[in-house]
């Protein structure tokens, strides 16, 4: 024993715990580096570099097995494929009018779906997706053109897109109509400011499981008070940092528009359906003869310059096809180009970059890369260049690095980001054959349709359970299904209901986008449009009210009553309406005159002209 009483094999034993204690925690602060660096450590080497990952190449063995589980992604009806180039499996019918919900995915022959018992939260498909989509950093490599590349940071991301519960006032009509656009018929317009006021109840709706925080809906007449303004508007932001002759042009171009001469109709035009049938006949015309766009060279393939034919994101892909082989209206001299094409695929850029985040950052860098390349970019700091964009994300991913474009997207939503006179809405078309995008289909006559409503669909989101909740085996006349049988006699019946029924219900998923509306008019089939805050396709030149109906969500409980309000002699007019408005959204593999390619071009046209202000 020493001084202190303590025996030398005591302190022996201390002495090795607190060597052992100190060896732990070296480790552990080891490992925790290592984790660290590899996860932030690419960014981290140099944040100020703008180099543009350009190139992403994947490693052909995980591109075949990772496709991704995304939001959305269970199949919506039964008339889907599951084979060809968007790795599904099934039958297609030939020359039949096949079609498909907006919550797609694209799947491996190999890898089978997730399913759920129930309606998925977005908690529930999230998980999925983490387990499904594995492309770890090292399996994926950027490179750029003559630019040094340190790498994205990937960063933890809420990549929750929860649905927003809408909360409305009861309409003081009591048949819910609205000269067929249903709001309340003694409600002044108000305009609305983006983003739309966050109330801080909030409240659950049908099945879902999911708190949703309340917002106020956009009713058409607030939609319209919000085009209006838009082209009233004197926003600073829009002036050029110095002049054009290709401003001058185009602002030749808008004067001509606004002095046009008034005609009761059009050559090839149907006037009923549109806001005014002589101006946009006029703007047409001024941008087949004055329009010229320049397609930046600069992105790799996949993700830019190779468009995706078929699937349900396919608008962008054959947008992309047609305007890069397109003679009328490109040029190689962009000091010539009055628009600027930012030509990438939203779809491809999610299946190789799974995360939100990442994917913003990516298209940061090409903006970077463009910017210091060219000086048209920042001459007016991007408000004469667009993008066509039909992914879910695309919104979310190009809202920042592109906030001054013209966007065309797909998921149109004016609570999340969409700007009604700015962006554009890209109407959902699902192209089960690149081969043959028009659809063969025998119309029947309004006489023999003695169906009033059709919907088949699976339960995506909140608001389908809630229609199946009200109408489902509820009236003889109401045929509301949910999901139908994917064989062939299941799409031969689904094709029979939406030629034999009066009114196609097109109600929102996930998202507020879906591919039944163009399905509707191609069948002729009056759409019945319930998804609060979509903006419908081609807002800005089409009246909807014309060959549609748009019912509130929080209408679904008098949905019959609303659709036998109407009388025959409207519902003759609508049917007329959608029989002459279908030639507006038809994919052709040489585009033709007023098809789908020339209104989404001329929507970007237009778009331009009501922003553009003289420097």
């Amino acid at each position: 024993m020493n001084e202190m009483g303590v025996s030398p094999a005591r302190r022996l034993h201390h002495v090795a715990i607190w060597r052992l204690l100190i060896v732990g925690v070296f480790v552990a602060v080891i490992v925790s580096f290592q984790c660290y660096w590899t996860k932030y450590s690419l960014l981290d080497a140099d944040r100020s570099s703008i180099a543009l990952p350009i190139e992403v190449s994947i490693a052909a063995k995980d591109v075949s097995k990772e496709h991704a589980y995304e939001k959305g992604s269970d199949l919506d009806h039964e008339l889907e494929s599951d084979g060809g180039e968007n790795s599904r499996k099934g039958e297609i019918l030939s020359k039949k009018f096949q079609v498909e919900n907006h919550e797609d995915a694209s799947y491996s022959s190999t890898q089978k779906r997730p399913k759920f018992e129930h309606d998925p939260t977005q908690k529930d498909r999230e998980k999925v997706n983490r387990h499904n989509i594995q492309y770890p950093l090292n399996s994926i490599q950027f490179t750029s053109q003559g630019v040094s590349s340190k790498g994205i940071q990937i960063l933890d991301s809420d990549l929750s897109n929860s649905d927003l519960l809408l909360a409305v006032k009861k309409t003081s009509n009591g048949s819910g109509i609205q000269s067929a656009a249903v709001e309340p018929q003694n409600e002044k317009p108000q305009l609305l400011k983006a983003p739309l006021s966050i109330l801080n109840n909030e409240s659950e709706m049908g099945t879902s499981s999911v708190r949703n925080k309340l917002v106020r809906p956009a009713s058409i007449t607030r939609m319209n008070s919000l085009l209006l303004h838009s082209f009233n508007s004197s926003s600073s932001s829009m002036r050029p940092r110095w002049s054009s002759r290709r401003d001058s042009e185009l602002l030749s171009a808008k004067a001509e528009i606004e002095n046009s001469r008034v005609i009761s109709n059009s050559s090839g035009l149907y006037a009923p359906i549109f806001r005014d049938v002589s101006k946009f006949s006029r703007s047409y015309g001024l941008m087949e003869r004055k329009l010229k766009v320049y397609i930046y060279r600069e992105g790799e393939k996949p993700i830019f310059h190779q468009p995706k034919m078929r699937g349900l994101y396919a608008s962008e892909g054959w947008f992309m096809k047609l305007m890069e082989g397109n003679k009328r209206f490109i040029v190689k001299d962009p000091r010539k180009a009055h628009l600027f094409y930012l030509p990438f695929s939203s779809q491809i850029l999610r299946v190789a970059l799974s995360d939100n985040k990442l994917m913003e950052q990516y298209l940061e860098r090409y903006v970077n890369l463009i910017a210091g390349r060219y000086r048209f970019w920042n001459r007016t700091g991007g408000a004469d260049h667009f993008l066509v964009a039909c992914h879910d994300w695309a919104d979310r991913i190009t809202r920042q690095p592109m906030k001054s474009c013209i966007r065309s997207l797909c998921n149109a939503n004016v609570a999340k980001g969409f700007q009604i006179g700015k962006d554009t809405t890209l109407p959902t078309t699902y192209i089960h054959s690149a081969m043959d995008p028009l659809t063969t289909i025998a119309r029947k006559p309004p006489a023999e349709r003695s169906i009033l409503a059709f919907f088949a669909g699976g339960m995506h989101g909140y608001l389908r359970p809630v229609l199946l909740k009200h109408w489902e085996n509820k009236e003889p006349d109401m045929k509301i299904f949910g999901q139908m049988p994917r064989d062939v006699e299941g799409k031969k019946f689904y094709m029979e209901y939406m030629n034999s029924s009066r009114y196609c219900i097109c109600a929102r998923g996930y998202e507020v986008h879906s591919p039944r509306i163009v399905e509707a008019i191609f069948s002729e089939c009056v759409p019945v449009i319930i998804s609060d805050n979509y903006v419908p396709p081609f807002f800005e030149v089409l009246k909807w009210e014309a060959f549609s109906v748009i019912v509130r969500e929080r209408d679904i409980p008098s949905l019959r009553s609303i659709l036998l309000s109407i009388p025959e002699e409207k519902y003759l007019e609508l049917h007329l309406g959608v029989k002459n408005v279908r030639q507006h959204f038809l994919w052709n593999k040489v585009a033709v005159k007023y098809d789908l390619f020339h209104m989404i071009l001329h929507a970007v046209w237009n778009n331009r002209l009501s922003q553009i202000r003289p420097r």
